[in-house]
């Protein structure tokens, strides 16, 4: 398929590879949004395809990279000569103080064409490839801000922002500028190596399908936002599995002793009605190193869906453990300072800061063993990785054999587990072990997990 239409096809084909959920419904609006809006304006195409296809603003991360991939602004590199680098900081500075859009995609195409080409003979024309990390590294937009502040203050004779305001806006003049000079280095590495490769490798997941382990700081405070829909989700999944548990098992002796006035037909089985009683729940947390993530993001998920439980009990550690319940519930009004909070006042460490789980889990027997019963299920979270010391698993038999049940959730990739100083598949030998990676199989592990 050429043309237009194959160009829609290939952004929905990108787009659900990145787990954008399009039908073949908006598919076709997407394609009668196209011919009724036309191809004069990129930006009012880009704003009807979004709004045909997408169902919330957070996708917007994923659809507007994928987007400059199959409708690009240009084709090529420009012909600009022999590339100045003060000369175009020079008209860079110009540009985002008159906040010209326009002439900002020009000069982004440039920077890219002068100064992010590597690998090639005969200057950026004949480069293997494009790196907007070297262009943006020699141009530096953000050393210009003083510069624009001043430009601007001269344009408006001191009316107009405030200093703090202007300086907020003019950051995101220079970040606009920044995503387009990555559109362009995306764009050309495209035209050599094919629109479908580079929309598959070189565009940023949404935040909910990134490794917890390599999550940024951004991608972090971005997970954090979405616990609260997330919670709410999961919730409304409990509530109808406790209706549907609710209403218990066939009891086929009540049953059969009912059909006799049938003359035997079952014309109404008898249920055997559950007790409504909350079970309870214990989480036991690595938050060490890059598995802190991971943890901070999944106790906030569990506090948020606290009244599903009728006890909720949360214990962190890194090689000595120490309940954060408390800290938990005060973490509410700040999610973004969770962790900070609990290393700085929870007993999490010894006489080293790396890792023990064997000293971590017997504390956590031999302390709060009375905190699991029959009635509690436990979640451990950790990449089971001890630092080469005693994993201690008779604390993980005690603890499976005094529990409802036991999860271990690792954020590792399944393949590493029982590389370098991994205890996980001793561990899995013991409890149930689930690879949970990203927010997204969290979310689905929960779902099906936790107790009703």
């Amino acid at each position: 398929m050429t043309g237009v239409d194959g160009r829609i096809t290939g952004l929905v084909g990108a787009l659900r590879a990145h787990g954008v959920r399009i039908g073949t419904g908006e598919t076709v609006d997407a394609a009668l949004a196209a011919r009724e809006l036309g191809f004069a304006d990129r930006e009012l195409l880009r704003e009807g395809l979004a709004a045909t296809l997408l169902h919330g603003a957070a996708q917007r991360a994923v659809f507007d990279p994928v987007f400059d991939l199959y409708f690009p602004r240009g084709v090529g590199a420009p012909d600009a000569g022999g590339a100045d680098r003060e000369d175009l900081r020079d008209r860079l500075a110009a540009a985002l103080a008159a906040d010209d859009r326009s002439l900002l995609a020009a000069l982004a195409a440039e920077a890219v064409d002068g100064f992010g080409g590597y690998g090639g003979y005969g200057g950026s024309s004949g480069a293997d490839g494009w790196s907007a990390y070297q262009a943006l590294d020699r141009i530096r937009p953000q050393t210009l801000l003083a510069r624009v502040r001043a430009d601007v203050r001269a344009r408006d004779g001191g009316a107009g922002f405030a200093d703090r305001l202007l300086d907020d806006e003019i950051r995101r003049r220079i970040e606009e500028f920044r995503r387009l000079v990555g559109a362009d280095a995306r764009r050309r590495v495209a035209e050599r190596r094919g629109r479908d490769e580079i929309a598959r490798r070189a565009v940023a997941p949404t935040a909910d399908r990134v490794d917890f382990l390599y999550a940024g700081r951004d991608q972090l405070a971005e997970l954090r936002r979405t616990v609260q829909p997330l919670a709410r989700k999961l919730a409304t999944r409990l509530a109808a599995r406790r209706r549907r548990a609710a209403r218990g098992t066939v009891d086929l002796r009540r049953t059969v002793r009912s059909s006799l006035s049938t003359g035997g037909v079952p014309m109404r089985p008898v249920l055997r009605r559950r007790r409504p009683a909350r079970p309870e729940l214990v989480l036991l947390c690595d938050v060490s190193g890059s598995v802190s993530g991971f943890s901070d993001f999944t106790m906030l998920l569990v506090q948020a869906l606290h009244d599903q439980f009728s006890k909720v009990r949360v214990f962190a550690f890194v090689n000595r453990l120490d309940e954060v319940t408390g800290l938990l519930g005060r973490g509410r009004a700040d999610p973004d300072g969770l962790g900070a909070r609990i290393r700085a006042e929870a007993t999490l460490t010894g006489w080293h800061g790396s890792s023990d789980y064997g000293v971590a889990l017997g504390e956590f027997t031999e302390r709060w063993g009375a905190a699991v019963g029959p009635r509690t299920t436990v979640f451990v979270l950790g990449d089971a990785r001890t630092n080469m010391s005693d994993p201690n698993l008779p604390a993980v038999r005690e603890l499976a054999r005094r529990a409802r049940r036991v999860y271990w959730l690792n954020p590792e990739p399944r393949a590493q587990w029982g590389t370098g100083d991994s205890a996980a598949p001793d561990y899995a030998g013991l409890v149930e072990m689930h690879e949970c990676r990203t927010a997204r199989q969290l979310g689905a592990l929960v779902a099906r997990l936790l107790p009703v």
